[in-house]
């Protein structure tokens, strides 16, 4: 162990590439140690790497060979993106080249030759990956058109500075809509436009897109998504979703609120909705099942009780 011993610190907790070892001093002994493996051409690893987070794994294959960015289902699980996108969890390493480079060709790697524009690209602690929004749209083919429209509003959503760290959105809709503009013909871009028009600025978490979702699919309005109403003097809440015009407010409650605490908060809420002559509706996760058949249900009956009807009807 003794010339492992010698290595830099970097090369003991992730994968690395021959040049940068060789730029780091390391001697052709050291790199054929029996505790080193070669992972791939011109890429070692300790075996004990095997447990590095993917954005370290992957970060190499994107050093190597010129024009790479990691892609698709493997840039999806990098940004930690909501919804679900199938194979997300699979092994397999994505790496996309610019056309009209030849797409990667290496053990263990799903390779794609594409047209990346340079906004679409950027590099990740030494990582090439493609921008939040072109992977959004790298992983239209796949993905349902709900899990789509939740992966949309997750990169519109307005952050909250105090809890993320950053006060802008990951995107925008005139962007996602430049974004899509200038790839025509590419695979999934119909389903990609779909999904834009159904996105919405205000949804916190994928329940909630999934709850507007089939609520509008049901015939019942459109809500308001997370815009604060005032209930009394000094006084005032941010509903999940609500319907000012008829004074419902609809709030997911997801797993925290089973905490004592969550609890006490949540009961305070309802009452300064009632003392302000609003209705709330709480929704569970037991509710969502079905297309949200049971929530769908609970949010009606509660516009009915206020004198909405439907179009109809009236």
């Amino acid at each position: 162990m003794a010339a492992l011993d010698r290595l830099p610190e970097f090369f003991r907790t992730a994968p690395f590439t021959l040049d940068e070892a060789r730029a780091a001093g390391s001697s052709y002994g050291q790199l054929c140690h029996r505790d080193v493996m070669t992972l791939s051409r011109g890429i070692k690893s300790l075996k004990n790497c095997a447990d590095a987070p993917l954005a370290l794994l992957t970060r190499p294959y994107t050093q190597v060979t010129g024009y790479a960015a990691a892609s698709h289902a493997t840039a999806f699980t990098i940004w930690h993106f909501p919804g679900f996108l199938p194979g997300a969890t699979a092994p397999t390493i994505h790496i996309s080249r610019q056309f009209p480079h030849a797409s990667m060709r290496r053990e263990g790697v799903s390779g794609h030759r594409t047209r990346l524009f340079s906004d679409e690209v950027t590099s990740l602690n030494g990582l090439w990956i493609t921008t939040r929004s072109r992977t959004w749209l790298d992983c239209a083919h796949a993905m349902s058109l709900d899990e789509l429209v939740i992966a949309a509003d997750h990169l519109l959503r307005i952050p909250r500075p105090q809890y993320e760290g950053r006060d802008t959105p990951y995107a925008t809709v005139p962007a996602l809509t430049a974004l899509l503009d200038s790839h025509h013909g590419m695979r999934g871009l119909v389903k990609a436009r779909q999904a834009l028009r159904l996105a919405r600025v205000g949804c916190d978490s994928p329940p909630e897109t999934r709850l507007r979702l089939a609520v509008v699919r049901a015939g019942l309005p459109e809500p308001r998504l997370n815009v604060a109403v005032q209930l009394a003097p000094g006084v005032e809440r941010t509903p999940d979703q609500s319907y000012p015009d008829y004074k419902v407010a609809v709030e997911y409650d997801g797993a925290t609120h089973a905490d004592p605490a969550q609890v006490v908060k949540d009961v305070t809420r309802e009452e300064d909705f009632a003392r302000g002559g609003w209705k709330e509706v709480r929704i569970m996760k037991s509710h969502m099942a079905n297309d949200a058949e049971k929530a769908v249900s609970k949010i009606r009956n509660a516009l009915y009780d206020r004198g909405w009807r439907p179009s109809g009807d009236q």
